[in-house]
């Protein structure tokens, strides 16, 4: 694992070193071991590299026997051992055992079809010298990131955002990426919290050439084409072999290597598949907790521990103010508040003290249809159906009388939602599932003149509504929370919080082959009726302890609520006070104000705004971000 950066510049001579040994530096966390750069007539690239495969000899950046084509990796290429003896029976030379050494001399063979042949997470930039060429390319599904802005004529890109914006002085926001992040927690990609900044979307490789660039796709998802030709039974044998061949593959690598077990069904699967995969291997797990028992599992994640008889490692977490600044919210380089981010800062920092790599269960709910949301969905095909006074007016009139509730996914909170947002459409029904701050609440709390600046977030989701229009309606529902939420949301967070800590983080439930397989079955064998994830829970159940097939479905999640009230408070204190909420000029204080205390007061579903509030605060305190 790696980070990388690089500058494009429209006149020979003209890349400064100097700048950019500063941007790869940003880098260190990511690549702690040693430093590597290239620097050409029109194009610098740089990497910090962190040592998992041929820690000796894998320096980088690696090149072409000729010297003429150079390229620098941030992630893993799982299938290079047999690239590399295919490019070796073709004649190519190779000088270290390392995975990126490949890419050059795959780079030779096919040209800027290079990457179509590579399994794993990366992120890649490749120069050409003859041909004064530089691709620049990210994995399938977003595991590893990378961003570019265009400056003086020429472009700069880094792993993170903290890279480029050493190469650019303007760092005005995009009003719109701020109205998503009201809305989702997170920024959709393309866009970024700067005007100047985009992500390089998954499956997309940027070509510059001749001083242009393109952004062309090299993969898409919704080009799967489905399967009627499995039985249930074959379809159980075929997912068990993808799983187990996944996550041997990427349970190779030169350094200490552990497992992330929550006690669900997505990291228990993968724990037992490495089971299988090595019988008699030492297994390394680790899980954090809580105090507040409606979220805590790790009596769960012991009990599949001990199945597998690994050596396991469970944390308490108990976070503090001071991390939250000083050590969470810098890594995003933007606003960001899902707020699972808290234990999983805690639980990669207890890992990196064991392991130097780590496999995790993330992408198990978008594969498999394991969210609640997939439920709500069902439910509210057969609302619509109901006389419009009673889903428009009655129901609604009811939801004063629910107790309220800050338990983890509670009735109140849950029944709320669901009566909000299942008279809308469907696709854009899915996206309200959620929407943490919709349009017309952002009205109310944003000044008048940052809101008019402002569409409608749905417009980040609709595309890729329209593009998965091939598939049933669940499969469509998961093929847009393939494209928006797991890359932007759930991939960002574990990479971010991993390089934090220099810890590498593979996902096996994301290789290719497991991707296409289950977004070519119908939803009706992935999750029949109301019963989320039943394909997997069958696939495994006489493997896993039958309490965790049974055990329903909850997520990674933290009691913000209490954390609120309690340990977070002097954040509120500080951050969303009238002097700081004013001096930034996009916030209405006294709507921000009621929010807080309506919170403190017990309101508990006021959590997540206040918290998505929090960190917008804090992110531009930190930036100096002000209208």
């Amino acid at each position: 694992m790696c980070g990388i950066t690089g500058i494009v510049t429209a006149e020979a001579g003209t890349v400064d070193p100097d700048r950019l040994r500063v941007m790869c530096r940003t880098l260190t966390h990511r690549g702690p071991d040693e430093e590597g750069f290239y620097l050409g007539d029109t194009v610098g690239l740089a990497v910090r590299r962190l040592a998992v495969i041929d820690v000796e000899h894998g320096r980088q950046p690696v090149r072409s026997e000729d010297g003429t084509v150079h390229a620098v990796l941030n992630g893993e290429i799982y299938n290079h051992q047999r690239l590399r003896r295919e490019l070796a029976a073709r004649g190519h030379r190779f000088a270290s055992g390392s995975d990126a050494e490949v890419i050059p001399h795959l780079y030779e063979e096919y040209g800027s079809d290079f990457v179509r042949h590579l399994e794993g997470m990366f992120a890649i930039a490749l120069y050409d010298e003859t041909r004064r060429r530089l691709v620049v390319c990210r994995d399938r599904v977003g595991v590893k990131p990378l961003y570019y802005a265009e400056r003086d004529g020429g472009l700069v890109f880094g792993s993170e955002m903290k890279a480029v914006l050493c190469a650019v002085d303007d760092r005005s926001p995009d009003l719109q990426a701020f109205s998503a992040y009201l809305s989702l927690m997170y920024v959709p990609a393309p866009r970024t919290m700067y005007r100047r900044i985009r992500k390089l979307e998954p499956g997309t490789a940027l070509v510059w050439q001749d001083d242009a660039y393109t952004v062309e796709r090299y993969w898409s998802l919704a080009d799967v084409a489905p399967r009627r030709d499995l039985t249930a039974a074959s379809t159980r044998e075929m997912l068990r072999d993808l799983v187990v061949d996944s996550v041997r593959q990427q349970m190779v690598a030169d350094v200490p290597l552990g497992f992330f077990l929550s006690g669900g069904m997505d990291s228990s699967t993968v724990v037992a598949a490495a089971r299988l995969a090595e019988p008699d291997a030492v297994l390394k797990t680790f899980s954090v907790g809580f105090a507040d028992r409606s979220y805590d599992e790790r009596s769960a994640a012991a009990l599949v521990a001990r199945r597998f008889g690994t050596e396991h490692t469970a944390l308490l977490v108990e976070p503090r103010a001071q991390d939250v600044a000083d050590g969470i919210l810098p890594c995003f380089d933007e606003p960001f508040a899902d707020p699972s981010m808290v234990p999983t800062y805690y639980l990669c920092q207890l890992a990196r003290r064991h392991v130097t790599v780590a496999l995790s269960g993330d992408g198990g709910d978008e594969l498999f249809a394991g969210y609640l949301t997939y439920q709500a969905d069902k439910l509210a095909r057969y609302y619509r159906h109901l006389p419009r006074a009673l889903t428009v007016r009655i129901a609604p009139s009811l939801l004063r009388f629910l107790p309220r509730s800050s338990a983890r996914a509670s009735f109140d909170f849950k029944t709320r939602r669901f009566v909000e947002n299942a008279v809308e459409h469907p696709g854009r029904s899915h996206y309200l599932w959620r929407v943490v701050f919709r349009e017309a609440h952002k009205a109310r709390i944003l000044q008048p003149d940052v809101f008019a600046e402002m569409t409608d977030t749905y417009a980040t989701h609709e595309p890729h509504d329209r593009a998965g229009a091939g598939f049933d309606q669940l499969t469509r529902f998961q093929y847009t929370d393939a494209q928006v939420y797991l890359p932007d949301d759930v991939l960002t967070k574990v990479d971010r919080l991993s390089m934090a800590h220099s810890l590498e983080v593979r996902v096996p439930l994301l290789a290719t082959a497991m991707i296409e397989f289950a977004f070519s079955l119908p939803g009706r064998l992935k999750s029949p009726g109301l019963r989320p994830k039943l394909l997997l829970r069958q696939t495994m159940a006489d493997l896993l302890p039958p309490e965790i097939v049974a055990m329903r479905k909850k997520g990674f999640n933290a009691p913000l609520p209490r954390w609120l009230r309690g340990v977070f408070r002097p954040l509120l204190r500080e951050y969303l006070s009238r002097d700081v909420v004013e001096r930034q000029g996009y916030l209405q204080f006294d709507e921000v104000n009621a929010i807080v205390d309506r919170h403190l007061s017990g309101r508990a579903e006021h959590a997540r705004e206040i918290w998505i509030l929090l960190l917008l605060t804090m992110w531009a305190e930190q930036e100096k971000a002000y209208l």
